[in-house]
């Protein structure tokens, strides 16, 4: 779920509301899990606070999809491999 919100105030209220539905991933980015009353309850919620200047993109993606989305350039994106001997 992404946005582009021209009004500070708007941006804020949707920001909130948004990082109570799922993970803040950029500013205007999140990642969120919902059912589909939920993604109906949320966008009509979005709707109330956006104006018609404002952009909102819901994007849908299977099981398969999000497991070949690749997040580089973030900690949690790389595997860590750890040592896996012990010297006593």
């Amino acid at each position: 779920m992404c946005y582009d919100i021209r009004d500070p105030k708007r941006w804020r209220k949707a920001h909130k509301l948004l990082k109570g539905y799922g993970e803040t991933l950029q500013y205007s980015i999140f990642r969120v899990r919902l059912t589909q009353r939920d993604r109906k309850q949320l966008r009509w919620k979005l709707e109330k606070i956006l104006a018609e200047e404002d952009s909102l993109l819901i994007a849908g993606l299977c099981d398969r999809c999000v497991q070949r989305i690749e997040a580089c350039n973030r900690p949690e994106a790389w595997e860590v491999v750890h040592d896996l001997h012990q010297i006593f």
